[in-house]
C-alpha cells in the first residue's frame, strides 16, 4: 500500500481501496459518496453487516462507498487514561476493509484540535465539502463532535439542509442475540477465550510484530526455540495462557505454533516482562527481524510456574502435540 498524505499526493491504494489520509487530499466523486463513520476497530462481523448494507444501498443510487476513520482509537486523546486496546492496528484496519470490498477509506488524523470540532463543523468539513455525501449509514448509537453531541437525529436534520440521506441502524447480534461490538470483543479476549471472539471477528483475531531476540534458553535449554513477537503495546493480546496459533511469515509462508502469552513465571517469580513467544511446528530457520503475523485459534491452558525445568519441558511436549491437534481441524 501506498500512503502520502503527510508527503503531499493524499491518496493510496490497497487492492482496488484507494486510502486517503486526511481530508484535505480529498476530491468528492462526481457522481457522490455513501458514507459510513466510525473507529472501526476490529471489523468485526457488525462492522461489515454495516458495510454490506451501504454498499447495497450506493449500488441503488450509484454512489461510491466511503469509510471515515482515525489514524488513532479518538479515546486516545479524549480519554487516555481509559482508552481501550486495539483489536487491529491501522494497517490491520485498513486490509480488513478493502477485503469488506469498500471503494474508498479516508483517514482521518484524531488530535486535540479534531477532538474539540463541533458535529456541526465535522459534517460540513468532512462529509459535505470532502466526500460529496449523498447518503450516511452508521450505526443507531453512533455519536461525535466534541462532547459526543453529533448523533443520527443530528446527522438526519443536518442531511435535509446539505442534500444526504440518513440511515441508523441498530446493532448486529450473534446468534444467542447478544449484540456484537469490539468492547465484547475485548473482554473476551481479556479472559482467553479467543474461540468466541474470532466467531465475532468473523476470523481468528490477529496481531502483528517484528521477531526480536529473548532470552535465548529456548533451543538450548529447553528444546524449543520460540519467536518473540514484539507486539505494539496498545494492541490486545489474550489472556494470559497457551494457545494454538498460525504463524504467518508476512510475505512468505505460513507455520502451525504453540504460543504463550505470559510473564515466564517459571523464570521470573514477579517481575517478568508480558511476552508473546511461539514455537513454530515443522520448522528450522531464522526469524529474527523478520514481520510476523499470528492468529489466535484456541486456548489449551493455563500459563503457571513449574516446579522444575523438566516438569516444563515436559508439558511444552504435551502443549505442541495439542496445538498440533487443534490446528488439524482449523484451517486458516
Amino acid at each position: 500500500m501506498r500512503v502520502t498524505g503527510d508527503a503531499g499526493e493524499g491518496a493510496g491504494n490497497l487492492g482496488t481501496m484507494e486510502v486517503v489520509i486526511g481530508t484535505e487530499h480529498c476530491v468528492a466523486p462526481v457522481r457522490g459518496s455513501a458514507v459510513t463513520i466510525g473507529a472501526y476497530d476490529g471489523v468485526h462481523i457488525g462492522h461489515r453487516h454495516l458495510i454490506g448494507v451501504l454498499r447495497a444501498m450506493a449500488a441503488e443510487r450509484d454512489l461510491d462507498t466511503v469509510v471515515v476513520t482515525f489514524d488513532r482509537h479518538p479515546a486516545t486523546v479524549v480519554r487516555p487514561e481509559s482508552a481501550p486496546l486495539l483489536l487491529t492496528d491501522l494497517q490491520q484496519k485498513l486490509d480488513l476493509l478493502a477485503a469488506a470490498g469498500v471503494d474508498r477509506t479516508v483517514v482521518v488524523p484524531f488530535d486535540a484540535v479534531r477532538a474539540n470540532e463541533t458535529a456541526e463543523d465535522f459534517v460540513v468539513e468532512v462529509l459535505v465539502e470532502a466526500l460529496g455525501a449523498r447518503l450516511v449509514v452508521v450505526g443507531a448509537d453512533f455519536h461525535f463532535g466534541h462532547g459526543r453531541k453529533g448523533n443520527v437525529a443530528l446527522l438526519t436534520e443536518m442531511g435535509s439542509r446539505h442534500g444526504f440521506e440518513v440511515v441508523g441502524l441498530g446493532l448486529e447480534a450473534d446468534q444467542a442475540g447478544e449484540a456484537v461490538s469490539s468492547t465484547r470483543i475485548r473482554g473476551l479476549l481479556a479472559a482467553g477465550d479467543v474461540g468466541a471472539a474470532a466467531r465475532l471477528l468473523g476470523r481468528y483475531h490477529q496481531v502483528r510484530g517484528i521477531v526480536v531476540h529473548g532470552d535465548g534458553r529456548g533451543g538450548p535449554e529447553l528444546g524449543y526455540p520460540t519467536a518473540n513477537l514484539d507486539v505494539p503495546p496498545e494492541v490486545a493480546l489474550p489472556g494470559e495462557g497457551i494457545y494454538a496459533c498460525w504463524y504467518e511469515r508476512a510475505g512468505r509462508s505460513v507455520h502451525g505454533a504453540a504460543a504463550s502469552v505470559g510473564h515466564r513465571p517459571t523464570f521470573y517469580a514477579n517481575d517478568g516482562a508480558l511476552i508473546l513467544e511461539a514455537f513454530l511446528l515443522d520448522f528450522d530457520g531464522d526469524l529474527y527481524g523478520e514481520e510476523a503475523r499470528i492468529s489466535f485459534v484456541e486456548r489449551l491452558g493455563e500459563d503457571r510456574r513449574y516446579p522444575s525445568v523438566d516438569a516444563l519441558v515436559a508439558q511444552m511436549a504435551v502443549d505442541v502435540a495439542v496445538a498440533r491437534d487443534v490446528l488439524a481441524r482449523s484451517p486458516l
